[in-house]
């Protein structure tokens, strides 16, 4: 994991996070006694940047860290540019974006500091990941339309097939 968190640093992204299943699925691992890694489709690395929205330039960032660290599945996506994507209000920063994630354990970000230690972002709390419980943020509690994405989400990623202590609630 540091490894990849060192790779994402050297891009030099401001406001930049590796999140949501990076970092709930090594929680969750550790809380389940697991000696290996459980395997995540993606490894995404999260910016905020206005100046530069094309989507083209994730890709080229996904390019250059696929040059660093060739079997890590990499997903870049500038936050400032998302809103328009997701048909939301715009964020005012990656952990404002993080903050609106589907579920409360996957609303986490982690990155290096200067000094190469480790940075925690959980702007809905780490009581749920924690405690193995999956709920809807807040953002996505305030439409049905949203709630139906959480739904689909829960059933699509079977999060219980794969740590058996994971509690999942429907509101």
């Amino acid at each position: 994991m540091m490894e990849i968190l060192r790779a994402a640093k050297r891009l030099n992204l401001p406001d930049w996070w590796i999140c949501a299943g990076f970092v709930r699925a090594k929680i969750w691992d550790t809380l389940h006694g697991y000696e290996e890694a459980t395997n995540t489709p993606d490894v995404d690395v999260i910016y905020f940047d206005q100046t530069k929205t094309d989507e083209s330039v994730e890709k080229e960032l996904e390019t250059k860290l696929r040059s660093l660290l060739p079997d890590v599945p990499w997903s870049v996506k500038n936050e400032a540019r998302m809103h328009v994507v997701n048909d939301i209000p715009a964020y005012a920063s990656s952990v404002d974006a993080i903050s609106k994630f589907p579920e409360t354990t996957t609303a986490l970000g982690v990155k290096l500091d200067d000094k190469d230690c480790v940075v925690l972002t959980a702007p809905c709390g780490i009581e749920d990941v924690w405690n193995m419980e999956v709920r809807p943020t807040t953002f996505f509690k305030e439409t049905r339309e949203r709630m139906a994405i959480y739904e689909r989400r829960i059933v699509q990623k079977k999060w219980q097939s794969i740590w058996p202590k994971v509690k999942v609630y429907h509101t």
